[in-house]
């Protein structure tokens, strides 16, 4: 184990519990059906993080995943991802490219929406662009349940989904994604497309 440990550097097991330690979030191992995870508090909503891998028959990909449901208040969604991260043929849902009228911010990230003022007012927030510019790799957006295999949803209630492949295991960037979706829950209030309650959702 400790020669692995000089060669991959530490586990993501290890820094996800040293990230739950200083965020005063929860750590909780997985078992047989369940992997471990992050779970962290925001107000009334509840902020998830753990692993999903998809296997292709020969081989498997394993991504970092993070979900946190919330009440939609006015079935506002949007999608959001790094320019070239993502090829999309045609619409996604009805919802059309915005440019939300940050120069740099428009021409890294390809911005989906089914609400073009909502999107701008969104990220209308500095904060908010700031978290999501440091990410070598994001994908986000909003989904209204988890499918077939999932967690399905009360009418109403949606989720914001993040997921890029690989295991994330730096601390500042696993940080700043929970601080994002702090935020941007937060805006999606301000902007009255959200609800400060419990959505009564309990993630698998």
């Amino acid at each position: 184990m400790g020669l692995l440990r000089e060669i991959f550097g530490p586990s993501r097991k290890e820094i996800w519990q040293v990230l739950s330690e200083q965020m005063g979030s929860e750590y909780i191992e997985g078992g047989f059906f369940s992997g471990d995870k992050v779970v962290a508090h925001v107000k009334e909503w509840i902020v998830t993080m753990d692993t999903y891998t998809v296997s292709t028959g020969k081989s498997s990909v394993t991504y970092t995943r993070i979900r946190a449901p919330y009440v939609n208040k006015d079935g506002f969604r949007f999608k959001i991802y790094r320019s070239g991260a993502f090829s999309e043929i045609g619409a996604f849902l009805g919802m059309q490219d915005v440019e939300v009228g940050f120069e740099e911010f428009d021409r890294e990230f390809v911005i989906k929406g089914n609400d073009e003022q909502k999107l701008k007012d969104l990220f209308l927030n500095t904060q908010i662009r700031s978290l999501i510019e440091i990410q070598p790799r994001f994908h986000l957006e909003v989904k209204d349940d988890e499918g077939w295999f999932g967690a399905g949803f009360p009418d109403g209630v949606d989720e914001l989904y993040f997921l890029v492949p690989g295991v994330i295991k730096d601390i500042d960037l696993l940080k700043a994604l929970f601080e994002v979706y702090s935020e941007i829950l937060n805006q999606l209030c301000i902007i009255g497309s959200a609800y400060e309650s419990d959505p009564g959702v309990t993630l698998k």
